[in-house]
């Protein structure tokens, strides 16, 4: 009783330390990446903390997963370096003892694992997508803040509005740089509207002028109109757009019988997988010596991890591709390590108590063929 609840309490403190770090770094890298996405135009600033806030719920499955492995391996890291293991061992525990107070640690942390990859980040990756969606079918006009520089969603034209007017689709004072086929335009205008004909886009500008640049010649051509139409795109048709396997619930990957689909779901499911394998490989890897004191087993279980994680996203390549049916993807590459970890754990720890008896009859029987053979020397 007293080992079960010390080594799960010290499992706890570590998995919360270290998700809580994992967080802190991902949240940095994730802020970076959604702010230079905004600035691009690739959805509304206004939406920057929900985009922040899906990509977290996306990202969150593989961080607990990997806090729950790195926790394993320092407490059992910990437990060899100071000696405590040895005394453990002394008592009768082995290294299959350590599996039960892993394993009630980790259940709570396996089923958060599933409800985040089945439920939760498709449900973040569609929020998210729809965000994108309903900003891209805004248009161009209304996407600008009066007074800011606001990029097309090609990346081709810069727009510029002192202010808006007729419910965001009328601008005052518009101003525009398009670059396309090696030339630069500049247009300046009283007034712009988008209109749509036969499912295009159409900028329609007013009063204006359009200054245009070869970029290779240097040669310009300014001109002045009274009315100008510019094509900026097709009207996107959101019922028409395959819906992201991504953003799909778990229960139509598993009724649909697409390729891309069924390489979704072995993702999801092989992350689940491999989350309690996790926990299997942190207890054979964490063997190690009291007269040893390196850090070199975190850095090889590190490996494992990146290589591991790695393959589950090489898998749900080839099952997208053909190449490997996706209940064959599971069983061999899961399946395979969550086997090899037993198999490393036994061979520390019951193949070794395997061996002591043997150890025991052996020994007399070659203390007396050493005093014979000195005894005939002497």
């Amino acid at each position: 009783m007293l080992f079960d609840s010390s080594v799960r309490k010290e499992l706890w403190r570590s998995f919360m330390g270290t998700l809580v770090v994992l967080l802190t770094v991902v949240l940095t890298m994730v802020l970076i990446r959604v702010l230079s996405q905004a600035t691009v135009g690739a959805f509304a600033p206004a939406d920057v903390g929900l985009i922040l806030s899906y990509t977290l719920i996306g990202q969150m499955p593989v961080m607990v997963a990997l806090s729950l492995f790195v926790s394993v391996i320092m407490v059992l890291n910990r437990l060899w370096r100071e000696s405590e293991m040895v005394v453990w061992q002394s008592s009768g525990a082995r290294q299959f003892t350590f599996l039960r107070p892993l394993l009630r640690m980790a259940w709570p942390v396996l089923v958060g694992v599933a409800v985040l990859t089945l439920i939760a980040r498709p449900w973040a990756q569609g929020q998210s997508q729809q965000l994108k969606d309903r900003f891209e079918r805004r248009s161009d006009i209304s996407r600008v803040a009066p007074g800011q520089f606001q990029a097309s969603a090609d990346g081709r034209r810069v727009f510029f509005i002192d202010s808006h007017s007729d419910g965001e689709r009328t601008g005052k004072n518009v101003f525009m740089v398009m670059s396309e086929n090696g030339r630069e335009a500049v247009v300046t205008a009283k007034e712009g509207q988008i209109t749509v004909e036969k499912n295009l886009r159409y900028l329609v500008l007013s009063r204006g002028e359009r200054t245009q640049t070869d970029l290779e010649t240097g040669e310009k051509v300014l001109s002045r109109f009274t009315q100008a139409k510019i094509l900026v795109g097709e009207t996107p048709d959101a019922q028409s757009a395959a819906p992201d396997a991504r953003s799909m619930p778990t229960l139509d990957l598993i009724l649909s019988h697409q390729l891309p689909h069924k390489a979704e779901l072995v993702w999801r499911l092989g992350l689940i997988w491999a989350a309690f394998n996790m926990v299997l490989s942190g207890l054979s890897l964490a063997a190690g010596s009291a007269r040893r004191n390196s850090n070199w087993s975190m850095v090889f279980a590190l490996l494992v991890f990146v290589v591991y994680f790695n393959l589950l996203t090489l898998t749900q390549t080839w099952v997208s591709k053909g190449k490997l049916p996706w209940l064959s993807a599971l069983l061999v590459v899961h399946g395979g390590l969550t086997l090899a970890a037993l198999g490393v754990t036994w061979w520390r720890d019951g193949a070794a108590v395997g061996r002591k008896p043997f150890i025991r009859k052996a020994g007399p029987v070659l203390t007396s063929l050493l005093k014979r053979s000195d005894g005939g020397r002497a």
